[in-house]
């Protein structure tokens, strides 16, 4: 199998699905494809809606004392969950992760899905998977996650596609070296400098945060009327603050594009 990775989700936690999950559908104007049971062993429901080739997800905890409820309290509700890449051989990666001291907390196969989890901890900001679908390789539809007919939800008319995520560090280089190394691509740097990993669906950024904490802070997205999502996250109650309005632990930003 000829190696490929393409950057394919990014998964957010709330208190609860609704009424998150009705309320980016309706600002961003995007189609939940998909609502795994599975997640279900975790103490987790979900919705995912696809964004052009990536996807969205939000989870949110169905019982006391789990990971994501756990997340939610020690972050106070800010960041980003995970970070997950569609690649040709997790368990590779998921070696390569501990041998540079990253520990895995998931590995299986699920039918034609294979999966590998590393540990927030080690990954700092995130959690970061690497995942495999079988016939992947050949046609990027085959995407277990999003069940068996998302790209019939896959909608442009309002949300075009994901630009970015920014990870937000008081150590911007450094991190950006530490996922470089877990994932195995190069850090470049935008036009003002900044370290950044780019892969051809969207951009990781590093960015200055505030204080001390560790998170994916915000999600860049290209919108066919971004003043029209603005004013749809205030109808729904997300007052806009520079340019974005803050769901589900992230700054959510719409561009033109």
């Amino acid at each position: 199998m000829a190696p490929y990775l393409r950057f394919r989700q990014v998964c957010l936690v709330a208190p609860a699905l609704e009424p998150a999950a009705g309320d980016l559908s309706f600002i961003l104007g995007l189609d939940v494809c998909f609502r795994d049971p599975a997640v279900g062993k975790y103490g987790l429901e979900n919705a995912l809606w696809p964004v052009g080739d990536m996807f969205i997800e939000i989870v949110a905890p169905t019982k006391p004392d789990t990971a994501a409820g756990r997340f939610l309290a020690r972050s106070k509700g800010h960041g980003g969950y995970m970070a997950i890449f569609d690649c040709d051989d997790p368990r590779t990666r998921g070696a390569h992760a501990e041998k540079i001291g990253v520990k895995k907390i998931v590995d299986h196969v699920h039918g034609a899905y294979t999966g590998v989890q590393l540990h927030p901890r080690d990954c700092r900001a995130a959690m970061i998977e690497f995942n495999h679908t079988q016939d992947g390789e050949k046609d990027s539809s085959n995407y277990a996650p999003a069940g068996t007919d998302w790209t019939r939800h896959r909608r442009s008319d309002v949300t075009r596609k994901i630009v970015a995520i920014d990870v937000e560090t008081p150590t911007p280089a450094e991190l950006a070296a530490h996922w470089a190394d877990i994932i195995q691509v190069p850090v470049q740097a935008d036009k003002d400098g900044a370290p950044l990993l780019r892969f051809a669906e969207a951009d990781i950024r590093f960015v200055q945060s505030d204080g001390e904490s560790e998170c994916i802070g915000a999600m860049t997205f290209a919108c066919a009327d971004p003043e029209g999502v603005l004013q749809r996250a205030n109808a729904r109650g997300y007052a806009p603050h520079g340019g974005a309005f803050h769901l589900s632990g992230v700054r959510m930003r719409p561009v033109a594009g």
